[in-house]
């Protein structure tokens, strides 16, 4: 016997047995109240259903966020900041081809490795080979270390002769097949979050890990802010990219993709709020030069 709630059945076309239904109808029932609560509040955002509102936040961190403790490579910076004017806002998404569709990565904690170069190249050889460079397969991984990989390993395969299954494995890395290469790593000094505006603002979409809590977990709209979260380089479990900057209502923000499916949040992307180093978003931020 399979049974669901009517929302998550028809949205996400999730099913359970009768014991797993009670279980799941208990979460989702919690997860709504909780939202609601939320939304009847003065946030400057909105939080909605979603295709995680049947788990528990411990069942989401363990299936959507790195699980190790995370050493950032990205700490000392050499990024040469323009020293000119910055626009006062941009999105990446409207010049051309810098940002690429948004992806929904099953239990792939190595997320957001660098739009242009990771488009159609492999994220499965990141999770089966690049474990030298402090990446822990699908227990996570930063962005500034698999680019790291990919310049010292010289290069990664596409995606079509390494294709991603979602479990870490053999690595079966062929050099004649590399197909993307990374000549350098641009590290943002940390905690500096205006050398990380004159990036994304003169430079090109930036990668950055930050810390998810449980209020992020059912984000819909609006600028992101949270008082749970923490601003140190130890917490951050979830790699995203930069894509832009802007401002909201008078709060300045950042505008970021994720990885959770275009269903999630935006279309796939979120707003946080820039200039606090919200959730630690300044502690860890590179991209690479290809």
């Amino acid at each position: 016997m399979s049974k669901s709630t009517p929302f998550l059945h028809v949205q996400y076309n999730k099913g359970y047995n009768l014991k797993e239904y009670y279980q799941r109808l208990q979460i989702f029932t919690e997860n709504k109240k909780r939202i609601d609560k939320h939304n009847e509040g003065n946030h400057s955002f909105t939080m909605a259903l979603n295709q995680f509102s049947d788990m528990t936040f411990s069942e989401f961190r363990k299936s959507f966020l790195m699980s190790e403790p995370q050493n950032c490579s990205a700490t000392k910076g050499n990024y040469f900041s323009s020293n000119g004017p910055l626009p006062d806002s941009i999105d990446w998404r409207k010049k051309g081809n810098y940002v690429t569709p948004v992806k929904n990565q099953v239990s792939l904690n190595l997320r957001h490795p660098h739009a242009w170069l990771l488009s159609q190249t492999s994220e499965q050889q990141l999770v089966d080979c690049a474990q030298d460079f402090n990446n822990h397969g699908c227990n996570g991984g930063l962005p500034s270390q698999a680019f790291e990989y990919i310049m010292y390993n010289k290069g990664l395969m596409t995606e079509q002769d390494y294709p991603y299954t979602a479990f870490e494995g053999k690595c079966v890395y062929k050099p004649e097949r590399a197909a993307a290469f990374v000549n350098s790593v641009v590290n943002i000094t940390a905690y500096n979050e205006m050398e990380l505006v004159d990036a994304v603002g003169t430079h090109n979409p930036v990668s950055f890990a930050f810390e998810v809590t449980s209020d992020f977990m059912s984000y819909h709209q609006g600028v992101y802010t949270s008082t749970e979260c923490h601003n140190t380089t130890d917490k951050v479990n979830h790699a995203v990219l930069a894509v832009g900057y802007g401002q909201e209502n008078g709060t300045p923000h950042w505008i970021v993709k994720n990885s959770w499916g275009s269903s999630w949040g935006m279309n796939g992307y979120f707003l946080i709020e820039r200039g606090k180093n919200m959730c630690g978003l300044a502690a860890c931020a590179s991209f690479p030069v290809v």
